[in-house]
């Protein structure tokens, strides 16, 4: 028979209440694990695998922050573990999986361009971290980790697919993983897209467009996700020529309206 102060543990609400906190970090495990064995499958000349698990990972990566929201269940513990795991994830694993399909045999200029990325990678999740709480929570400071490591590894996948070897287009990997590592440690502004709400009720048009949006991406997942996140990682330097073209506009009244006054 259990003793009174054993039932008062179990149904302790705080016990129970971080009980639930398994929730969330079995989806950072899980995309933890993705991000491993996309490492694996890319030393193993499984390129087209390596990149779908880190687009898995992507997923699950996505799901972990959102069903800690849902659930109440945020904590220290979990925003630390999904650090770490975005760093195996979108870190080192894109550049790993890049080094081994092109970078390789460029020798020197090879590892360094995959180092850069690796390195703007943890410089990036690092200042994220810092920065919680302090920055507009609507825009990203400069490009997520996610978002650059599919733009690299997305390139792979498509060009896999189409029979490209990586020493074919070394130059160009090499462009893109340089370009995606210094994005993510920029101050370009990128919508983050956290103001949708999965509990706030949406119009009825809103489904038939996430159905369209499926079917389009099961007409070519690889060249529809590799397109998106493009135009993605261009649009944060789109809006940032906008708001520097606008400044200009600014400068240019205000000193026309001084040449008035004089």
């Amino acid at each position: 028979m259990s003793t009174p102060s054993k039932r008062k543990g179990l149904l302790d609400p705080e016990r129970r209440r971080k009980g639930i906190y398994i929730l969330p970090n079995l989806f950072t495990a899980a995309a933890l694990f993705a991000g491993f064995y996309a490492i694996v499958q890319g030393m193993n000349g499984k390129f087209e695998t390596a990149c779908i698990f880190i687009f898995i990972a992507m997923v699950l990566d996505g799901l972990d922050g959102r069903v800690a929201r849902l659930t109440r269940t945020q904590s220290d513990f979990g925003a630390q573990f999904d650090s770490l795991s975005d760093m195996v994830s979108f870190g080192a694993a894109p550049a790993l999986v890049m080094y081994v399909w092109a970078l390789k045999p460029m020798g020197k200029w090879g590892w360094v361009a995959a180092f850069i990325y690796v390195a703007c990678a943890a410089l990036r999740l690092a200042r994220f971290n810092t920065n919680i709480g302090v920055v507009d929570k609507k825009y990203f400071q400069g490009i997520p980790s996610p978002a650059a490591a599919a733009l690299v590894t997305g390139m792979i996948w498509v060009l896999n697919d189409y029979q490209v070897r990586g020493g074919e287009v070394e130059w160009f990997a090499w462009g893109l993983t340089v370009f995606a590592g210094v994005t993510m440690v920029s101050d370009i502004k990128y919508y983050s897209g956290k103001e949708f709400n999965l509990r706030r009720s949406v119009p009825f048009w809103v489904v038939p467009i996430i159905l369209v949006a499926y079917l389009v991406v099961t007409i070519d997942p690889p060249t529809v996700l590799w397109g998106l996140f493009v135009c993605y990682a261009l649009s944060g330097y789109v809006m940032a020529g906008m708001e520097l073209m606008r400044g200009g506009r600014k400068v240019a009244t205000l000193a026309n309206e001084k040449k008035d006054e004089a």
